[in-house]
């Protein structure tokens, strides 16, 4: 089976081996694919394995042998899923290969930034608590997490995850989801979107961006927050408006934000996040940790290998009927 991955270099940037998908199919990998090369790069392929290269109605509709697409991720919208099922394309997905790898990453984010250990360590390497007149010197608010408010947006996989670590922080944990109370994990208690981020002095975004969900972090509900608030988005860049909040955050409407994503990827150079007061962002990594990989290609191949075999695994879309 003739299989092209269009932009492997994300997943896999040279420490882990493809074979496992070369032993499956004919396998040509492409470090990166621009918009103008997708449809060459894909012509005869009957499998296409994608990450954040975008596979339109237009362009699948000119792949007449293409028959599966494997998205290298959990989100879907990086494929037109109603496109691929009408041309009837098994379009399969990557749930669930780094929930812990993400809800670390909203630790480090929160730890950062009540903590500061970057800040103290470059300070000291500069000599200035060798200069300190004091055994002690701290210039940013430090803060205990213990007793804080720490409100879920979204309690899937990595929501729960973070539910699960906060708990164990002795945070007071708070979630905005469709789960009925019963459903909730222990010590988790359900509240309406805008009493998290009126309430909370921690809110996590862990939901699906869709049209319901864009700039669910606005104007309106960071004017709802404490001033002493954070916001961690390890979710999706469009889930925050990104005006809204460097101009909160700059004028201490709220105190801090950490952010693994920003709504363009890479960033334009004059986002007003990279540049906000009390804004710590890195580089949409929160799933790249090498075992995290190693799961995702693992159940690339799981996925590919189920659909060789006549069955699905993992499966995005159902053939029209």
């Amino acid at each position: 089976m003739k299989t092209v991955i269009l932009d492997g270099y994300g997943m896999n940037p040279g420490d882990m081996s493809w074979k496992p998908l070369e032993d499956l199919v004919e396998l040509t990998i492409y470090d990166r694919t621009a918009p103008d090369e997708i449809l060459s790069r894909c012509q005869g392929a009957e499998g296409v394995l994608t990450n954040k290269v975008v596979l339109t109605g237009d362009i699948i509709r000119q792949l007449p042998e293409l028959r599966y697409i494997g998205i290298l991720a959990t989100g879907i919208n990086v494929v037109d899923i109603e496109a691929a099922t009408e041309c009837g394309i098994t379009v399969t997905n990557i749930p669930a290969y780094s929930t812990e790898s993400v809800a670390q990453m909203v630790f480090a984010h929160l730890l950062t930034i009540v903590t500061r250990v970057e800040h103290y360590t470059e300070e000291n390497r500069n000599g200035r608590w060798c200069k300190s007149a004091d055994f002690v010197y701290w210039d940013h608010p430090l803060q205990e997490l213990f007793g804080k408010k720490f409100g879920i947006i979204g309690l899937g996989n990595i929501g729960r995850a973070v539910a699960r670590i906060a708990t164990a922080f002795g945070m007071k944990v708070f979630a905005f989801t469709s789960k009925s109370p019963d459903e909730l994990p222990e010590g988790v208690s359900k509240l309406e979107i805008d009493e998290i981020f009126s309430t909370c002095d921690v809110v996590s975004l862990h939901c699906p961006l869709n049209d319901s969900t864009y700039h669910l972090v606005n104007k309106k509900r960071l004017d709802m927050m404490k001033p002493s608030a954070i916001i961690i988005n390890t979710g999706r860049g469009q889930l925050v408006d990104d005006d809204a909040l460097a101009e909160a955050l700059n004028s201490g409407k709220i105190y801090a934000a950490g952010l693994d994503v920003l709504s363009t990827e890479p960033p334009r150079a004059d986002n007003p996040l990279l540049y906000a007061r009390n804004c710590f962002v890195t580089p949409h990594i929160a799933w790249a940790t090498k075992e995290a990989r190693e799961r995702l290609q693992q159940i690339a191949v799981d996925n590919l290998k189920s659909f060789i075999e006549g069955h699905t695994r993992n499966q995005v879309n159902r053939p029209i009927q």
